[in-house]
């Protein structure tokens, strides 16, 4: 059974950063493919970022330069790096990795930009 530990939400300041996690344990499979998502309050859930098995990443056009996706070389773990936060980036983060032949969703780690 897959588990999966998201950290590193928090409040930050616009212009700040913060670094999501997202830990998969449970499988003896690796993280294949993987989306950051992120749902603010009122709005549809969003896709921010994906990473592929080969590492092909892409990004929203509202992250695109400020945010970066990444794995550690285990592959059981992915990251999300957030650079120059602003206030319309709070929301609630979720990873979506796929793991064998499944996909699980995080528990959410929230991400408050303010002043």
């Amino acid at each position: 059974q897959v588990q999966l530990v998201e950290s590193g939400g928090g409040l930050v300041q616009p212009g700040g950063s913060l670094r999501l996690s997202c830990a998969a344990t449970g499988s003896a499979f690796s993280i294949s493919f993987v989306g950051w998502y992120r749902q603010a309050p009122g709005k549809q859930r969003e896709l921010v970022a994906t990473m592929t098995r080969g590492g092909t990443t892409n990004y929203s056009d509202s992250v695109k330069g400020r945010f970066t996706i990444s794995r550690d070389n285990a592959g059981n773990t992915v990251y999300l790096q957030m650079n120059d936060l602003k206030p319309e980036d709070t929301a609630v983060y979720y990873c979506n990795p796929k793991v064998s032949t499944r996909t699980y969703w995080g528990q959410g780690t929230q991400v408050t930009v303010s002043s």
